[in-house]
């Protein structure tokens, strides 16, 4: 189990970089497509304000290139060479992976992106809590 104070809790949770005690998404379901990129303006716990600038996350959009591509090769590799298809039949596994886990790269690379400019803060969480 991955725990709370590692960037990779706040990355695959979508939780809030500085104190990991919420969402930063108004809805955890990243399916729910009109409110995928939804997020909360702040943390209720420790304050931390998300849009850091206007348009901070435009720079997530390059990270989202490289997870599309992680994506892609890794359903490449799992119908070409684990399962043994066709070209073809790895191409269409390749666009469907990337079809079906389309919000959840976009929520991964804003994740990735905030946690690139804000870090957690142990001693934030304690400080609420006392």
């Amino acid at each position: 189990m991955i725990k709370k104070g590692s960037k990779l809790y706040s990355i695959l949770l979508g939780a809030c970089p500085k104190c990991h005690q919420e969402s930063m998404y108004s809805n955890k379901n990243p399916y729910i497509l009109r409110d995928v990129l939804k997020i909360n303006e702040t943390c209720s716990h420790c304050g931390i304000k998300y849009r850091l600038e206007p348009s901070f996350f435009y720079g997530s959009m390059y990270v989202s290139y490289g997870v599309g591509i992680a994506f892609a090769v890794a359903a490449f590799i799992i119908s070409y060479l684990f399962i043994g298809s066709s070209l073809l039949t790895a191409f269409i596994a390749i666009v469907g992976t990337l079809v079906v886990f389309g919000p959840i790269i976009m929520r991964i690379s804003r994740n990735i992106w905030i946690n690139m400019f804000i870090h957690y803060d142990k001693t934030m969480v304690k400080n609420k809590t006392e």
